[in-house]
């Protein structure tokens, strides 16, 4: 069974929160992962340019981070469980995105939510070209999860 926790840094608790871990649980369904324990921390610019400056050199706010652990941890039963890591998402960047391409917030939510995930499963990409296959497998899983019927209507996240 896989584990999602979300929290908040610099931002109110989005009413939203417990849809959003439902849409990362089944990011991690459709990806195949399984026993996979991961953050999700939804936070402000000024959070998330720390992170970027500390991590990356770069003064200045990102949509999304991801920190990937990839640690493996046994419980007291002997049943194992992967320590995936860690993903940072500006919500103010988020809404930026979201103006800038003309799509709904919850639209680009999703896709922060899914690329996080597949930084912390190792994959990478150069550059936004749409054709690399980290960015196409991202777009594929949206759209497949876009006809799931608990993410299809309107709401489903935000």
């Amino acid at each position: 069974m896989n584990e999602v926790e979300i929290s908040v840094e610099g931002i109110d608790t989005p009413a939203w929160i417990d849809r959003a871990r439902g849409f990362a649980l089944a990011v991690l369904e459709r990806l195949g992962k399984e026993n996979w324990e991961l953050s999700l921390l939804l936070c402000d610019d000024a959070f998330i340019t720390g992170l970027n400056r500390q991590y990356r050199d770069r003064n200045e706010a990102t949509d999304v981070l991801s920190f990937e652990q990839g640690d493996i941890f046994t419980e007291g039963d002997g049943s194992e469980r992967f320590l995936a890591g860690d993903i940072v998402i500006s919500l103010e960047a988020l809404a930026r995105n979201a103006e800038d391409f003309s799509i709904p917030r919850e639209e680009e939510l999703r896709r922060l939510i899914v690329h996080g995930i597949l930084h912390l499963a190792g994959m990478d990409h150069e550059d936004l070209d749409p054709g690399r296959p980290m960015l196409s497998l991202q777009e594929e899983v949206l759209r497949e999860l876009a006809a799931d019927p608990r993410f299809a209507s309107p709401g489903g996240i935000l």
